[in-house]
């Protein structure tokens, strides 16, 4: 059996753990941009005007974790999809259109944070809110329930938007 075949049967085979390791690599992945949250949040980010709703920066934190969590959850149900000829192709699809995404989602990160631009940000920003619409679409091909995981992040994105526009009118 190829390594593709056994990636393919891994969720089927190994549920549980295929479940833990689909989390554990979108939560690696997604900490990946704490690199550049941390670079600008002790010397730059407190000497922004901060918008009247944002929230305090301990909330950061488990909200994304949480996000990542549902977003390895929505993952792995797109991985289990891989091993049906009827739904391959799309899984296959879904799972690069999420991967495009995450850059986009670690650019986010590195143009607000690490290049402390509040311009970038929100453009970086505006794309990501585009991609997560489409990975959910994408994912809504594969399995309803792996599109419905990812709407409390496209709402979250939403919000940070939001914020990273008042950001952008306030500095």
């Amino acid at each position: 059996m190829s390594l593709r075949q056994r990636t393919h049967r891994l969720p089927h085979e190994r549920p549980r753990l295929s479940l833990v390791l689909a989390v554990l690599a979108v939560e690696l992945v997604g900490a990946a941009g704490a690199v550049f949250t941390a670079q600008g949040l002790a010397s730059w980010y407190g000497t922004l005007q901060r918008p009247a709703l944002a929230p305090p920066n301990w909330v950061f934190g488990p909200v994304w974790t949480t996000l990542f969590a549902l977003m390895g959850v929505a993952v792995w149900l797109v991985w289990r999809r891989l091993d049906s000829p009827r739904t391959e192709r799309r899984a296959r699809v879904a799972l690069a259109v999420f991967a495009v995404h995450f850059l986009a989602n670690l650019g986010w990160s590195a143009a607000f944070f690490g290049l402390r631009s509040v311009d970038f940000g929100l453009a970086v920003i505006l794309v990501l809110l585009a991609l997560i619409a489409l990975t959910i679409r994408t994912f809504d091909w594969v399995d309803r329930r792996a599109a419905l995981l990812l709407v409390p992040y496209l709402l979250w994105t939403a919000f940070a938007a939001y914020l990273n526009y008042r950001f952008w009118v306030l500095n």
